[in-house]
């Protein structure tokens, strides 16, 4: 028994350095459903059988082809009209007239032009009197106020960052070999902290707003930190992250991955939060605080089963039975359901087959199967949630998994294997605040280039009630 524990380990070491990272069943596992499966008894494919009609019934969506795709609207349209040389009829000789266009569109662009931007602020005085004091035009405010480049410039430097993955080291090569002018890196670090700065009051906001909803998922991610202590490594600190579905999201930077993160964000909040199995959750927010569990991480256990014992009609049959369920809420969306209308569609198409889970994984759990196995283990941690996961069925605005939230950590995962760590611990909730608003700027589809923009110049004049109006949901709702 030993053994077959440590070559599933030695085998998931494998697949996880090697193998794909995809959760989707190959055709040749399902395969194993069939009569000749050993594993599966001939009462079981029959109980599988019952269930055909509903998984036939809410079919995995396939889109037709949408032929050559149609160029945005939004984009502006530059016309250049080609004329014909010859305007003589063939066959008469006379001249032709024009009796319309023949139109096509490509996509173009414009290589980006740097320039110079002199600033000229006027002077006066009187040269009457001269008694008078000389006056001046004041300047407009900027971001970086006296720094070398313009607010363009600094968004771009910060979106080249976190939305495009770009290491500041990078950047500036680009920069130079575009313009001739050689920027440190640290100065470019210092333009995307001080936008960091500007945006905490701004992300603070957004923390009491997310704080009066009454859902939120919730998810953490390592970040490496410099700690400048000496020692040479990193600290392996972390980014919380809480979010409303459809709404906004904010990154919390902790040093640790202890219970104290989510105490202190969540404070006494009492609504539903979703997260995975980790037991940092537990025990935080008010009393009244309610703890959903994640689907999608239930059957995660069970696909990592299945990659190990690629032929285990078990693990493969409980993969199965959960994809079921999120046909179901995936059947819901299509047909633009209410939350209420979901939640009573969840319960009558679903509700049979989450008993049957809970049947499964009991029946694994006391047949021989090793505890420590990938199959065990599964099924173990489905059964520990199994309070948590039921709950996904009693209230109407909870989704049955976190996914939202794990998506929302991509861009952070992406992001640290180029630009490698945080500068210092100082610098944490600096990223963080820049993290929150370009992910929530991308749930809510507005322009973070547009949004930083509009926001950032003069954004430390600005009085709290004023920042407060400035969240990226308030922003993109007052210009509707």
């Amino acid at each position: 028994m030993k053994i077959q524990v440590l070559e599933e380990r030695l085998r998931q070491r494998r697949i996880h350095l090697l193998g794909p990272h995809s959760e989707t069943l190959s055709n040749l596992q399902l395969e194993l459903l069939a009569d000749e499966e050993p594993g599966v008894t001939a009462d079981e494919v029959a109980a599988e059988a019952k269930r055909e009609a509903i998984t036939k019934a809410l079919p995995r969506e396939r889109k037709s082809h949408p032929g050559r795709e149609r160029l945005p609207e939004n984009l502006p349209r530059v016309e250049r009209v080609i004329r014909c040389e010859d305007k003589l009829c063939a066959a008469c000789g006379r001249e032709t007239s024009v009796i319309g266009y023949d139109e096509s569109e490509q996509l173009d662009v414009e290589p980006a032009r740097y320039f110079v931007r002199v600033t000229k602020r006027e002077k006066r005085a009187c040269h009457g009197c001269q008694q008078g004091t000389v006056t001046m035009a004041p300047l407009e405010p900027r971001i970086v106020e006296k720094g070398l480049a313009s607010d363009a410039v600094v968004i771009d430097t910060v979106v080249g960052k976190y939305c495009d993955h770009l290491p500041l080291y990078r950047q500036a090569a680009m920069l130079e070999r575009e313009t001739g002018l050689e920027i440190s890196r640290a100065t470019l670090d210092g333009w995307v902290m001080r936008v960091g700065e500007l945006l905490q009051p701004v992300v603070q906001a957004m923390r009491k707003d997310l704080l009066t909803a009454t859902y939120l998922q919730a998810d953490e991610t390592t970040v490496p930190v410099q700690m400048h202590d000496g020692r040479g490594s990193n600290h392996q600190a972390y980014l919380w992250q809480y979010g409303k579905p459809g709404g906004e999201t904010v990154f919390d930077f902790c040093l640790g991955r202890g219970r104290e993160g989510p105490l202190k964000f969540l404070g006494k909040w009492d609504g539903i939060l979703q997260t995975d199995g980790y037991q940092a959750y537990d025990g935080v927010g008010g009393p009244k605080l309610v703890h959903v569990g994640c689907w999608a991480h239930a059957r995660r256990k069970f696909v990592d089963a299945v990659k190990v014992q690629p032929q285990d009609g078990d693990a493969i049959k409980m993969v199965v039975r959960m994809d079921a369920l999120f046909l179901v809420d995936r059947e819901a969306r299509k047909q633009g359901m209410t939350a209420a209308e979901r939640l009573a569609f969840r319960r009558e198409h679903a509700r049979e087959w989450v008993d049957e889970i809970q049947q499964a994984c009991r029946a694994l759990s006391s047949k021989q199967v090793l505890p420590q196995s990938a199959l065990g283990k599964a099924a173990t941690y489905t059964l520990n949630m199994w309070t948590k996961l039921e709950r996904c069925f009693e209230y109407d605005e909870v989704e049955l998994s976190n996914n939202l939230a794990e998506n929302s950590m991509r861009p952070v995962a992406l992001g640290r294997k180029n630009w490698l760590h945080v500068g210092s611990v100082k610098a944490g909730p600096k990223v963080a605040a820049i993290l929150s608003i370009v992910e929530s700027c991308r749930r809510l589809d507005v322009s973070v280039k547009q949004y930083l923009a509009d926001v950032l110049p003069g954004l430390d004049r600005r009085t709290l009630n004023q920042v407060a109006e400035l969240t990226p949901a308030r922003w993109s709702a007052a210009r509707r």
